[in-house]
């Protein structure tokens, strides 16, 4: 009898886990649903970042985070125009993330261990493949990181740029002075009125700042040292599949329209190709849309409102004068690979 009823105190105790598991991680919202209902896509992004998202003359933004809303918004409801930026600093976009104030996460946010385990997201692919970079005063004389010795560094808090950069000190013996900024425009000028001697971000934000300098970009010198590996992506609230899955096949259909040859401009020249990797990209066979819960020819939309990947780089990326390299499509000797789209 004892055993009995210890074999069924047992019982319920694991059935009691067992049901208790799930609720821990109980998926999230349906995002899709409530872009629908809404009409529109909202995406937090960078503050003031040239080329990556920065409000044009007439208030509209623009930048390659811009344009990954774009084409999400594309995917989901058919318009490019159907969204709403949200700018944030560093310490808010994952708050404003995790509690539905925004639909996605786009603004030069790295894909480390840490946050997709502890922070409830999850990044769906690389839009940008970055790295930490010094930029110093031109003036200064100094032409290398190792040269820092000393040095006043301006960092934003709560990064991995603040734990990259001591990473560096430590490693190579140098002594250092962290002037901590939460605010990137505050930090831009107190680099640029000498309050601190580098200041480090990753190597595209800080191309992005000496190219918003205008006639005064030569003052400032990019350091040759890369000392992290920084992808850049979009993330999404984890749980959510069906938009995960949107988001992340957004990004490669840009990357294999490049690699098709497809772009804004010949799209419609296409219509009559006979190769299949091209007919399952136009939605003209297979069901891959509907898959994703969307038309068969979404993909099509997307390049037609943003362009493929190619595009997008040289839109964005080319006028700051950052250089493609890693971005390069993988058959180009760069990091960019879509799965196949079938």
């Amino acid at each position: 009898m004892r055993l009995a009823k210890l074999g069924a105190a047992l019982g319920a105790l694991i059935l009691g886990a067992g049901l208790a598991a799930p609720a821990l991680a109980q998926p999230t919202a349906d995002t899709v649903a409530a872009i629908r209902a809404r009409g529109q896509l909202v995406c937090t992004t960078a503050p003031s970042t040239v080329g990556f998202s920065l409000p044009d003359s007439q208030g509209v933004w623009r930048g390659i985070d811009v344009d990954y809303c774009r084409a999400v918004a594309t995917a989901i409801l058919g318009d490019p125009n159907r969204i709403r930026i949200v700018p944030s600093s560093t310490a808010q976009r994952f708050t404003m993330l995790q509690s539905g104030e925004v639909d996605m996460i786009v603004r030069s946010t790295t894909w480390t261990l840490a946050r997709e385990a502890s922070l409830g997201l999850v990044f769906a692919g690389v839009s940008v493949y970055d790295g930490q970079g010094f930029m110093v005063h031109r003036d200064s004389g100094v032409t290398s990181a190792t040269q820092l010795d000393g040095a006043t560094v301006c960092v934003q808090p709560g990064t991995t740029t603040e734990l990259n950069m001591a990473d560096f000190f430590r490693t190579h013996r140098l002594r250092y002075t962290p002037v901590v900024i939460e605010n990137i425009e505050e930090i831009r000028s107190s680099f640029i009125s000498r309050r601190c001697d580098a200041y480090t971000n990753d190597a595209s934000s800080l191309a992005s700042f000496a190219a918003g300098q205008g006639a005064n970009a030569n003052r400032y010198l990019l350091l040759p040292e890369i000392i992290s590996k920084e992808p850049l992506g979009p993330a999404v609230r984890k749980g959510d599949w069906r938009f995960f899955d949107i988001v992340r096949w957004v990004h490669f259909a840009l990357v294999t329209a490049e690699e098709l040859g497809i772009n804004s401009t010949n799209i419609e020249s296409f219509a009559n190709s006979t190769n299949p990797d091209v007919q399952r990209f136009l939605g003209r066979s297979g069901d891959l849309g509907r898959m994703l819960g969307l038309e068969n020819d979404w993909a099509v939309r997307v390049v037609r409102a943003v362009g493929n990947y190619g595009e997008l780089w040289e839109r964005n990326m080319t006028p700051i004068g950052f250089p493609r390299g890693p971005n390069n499509l993988w058959n180009r000797g760069g990091l960019q690979y879509a799965p196949p789209m079938r």
